[in-house]
C-alpha cells in the first residue's frame, strides 16, 4: 500500500475513477489512524473523553494492482474533504441508474406466484373418460402447491429460528 500526499492522492484517484469509468469497481475506506507504535490508552474509569486527536486514513483498492492511500491530520480535514467531495460528486454522475421497471415486474411475479400458491385449487371432472388427463393436471397442480407451501413455511421457522439465535 503507497502511502501519498492529498494531491497525488487525489490526482491518482480521479485517473481511476475515469480508468474504470466502463467497467470495475473501487473500494473506498476511512478509519481512524491508531499509531502502532503507542501503547494502547486504557478507559478511564471516571468517564472522561481522549482529548488526543487521530488522523484520518483514507485507503483505495481496484482489487487489483492499485492499491494507494493518504494520511489526514484533523486541522487539515475540512480543506482535504472539500477537494474529495467535490471528486467523488463529478465522478459519482457515470454510475447506472436502478432499472426500476426491471424490479417491479419482478416483484409482480412474485406477487402472482404468492397468490397462486395460496389459492384452492379445486380438482374437478370424472376420474375416467373424458377430462381424466385435466382432473390429473389439477392433482399435480394440488400436489405442487403443497409442496411449495410447506417450503415456504420451513423458510419462515428457520429465519424466525436465526432471528431469534441473533438477539
Amino acid at each position: 500500500m503507497e502511502l501519498l500526499d492529498h494531491d497525488s492522492f487525489l490526482q491518482r484517484l480521479a485517473a481511476l475513477f475515469e480508468s474504470s469509468k466502463e467497467q470495475g469497481s473501487i473500494w473506498l475506506t476511512h478509519k481512524r489512524l491508531i499509531h502502532d507504535g503507542e501503547d494502547v490508552a486504557m478507559a478511564q474509569a471516571d468517564g472522561a473523553d481522549d482529548s488526543r486527536e487521530y488522523p484520518c486514513l483514507i485507503r483505495v483498492t481496484d482489487g487489483g494492482a492499485a492499491k494507494f492511500s493518504t494520511r489526514v491530520n484533523s486541522n487539515e480535514l475540512d480543506k482535504f474533504h472539500h477537494a474529495y467531495g467535490a471528486l467523488l460528486k463529478a465522478s459519482m454522475s457515470t454510475l447506472r441508474k436502478r432499472d426500476k421497471k426491471r424490479e417491479k415486474q419482478r416483484a409482480e411475479q412474485a406477487a402472482r406466484r404468492k397468490k397462486k400458491m395460496t389459492e384452492p385449487v379445486v380438482v374437478e371432472g370424472p376420474k375416467r373418460g373424458n377430462g381424466r388427463r385435466k382432473r390429473q393436471r389439477l392433482l399435480k397442480a394440488v400436489a405442487k402447491q403443497q409442496d411449495s407451501q410447506q417450503k415456504a413455511k420451513e423458510r419462515e421457522e428457520a429465519a424466525a429460528a436465526k432471528s431469534a439465535s441473533a438477539s
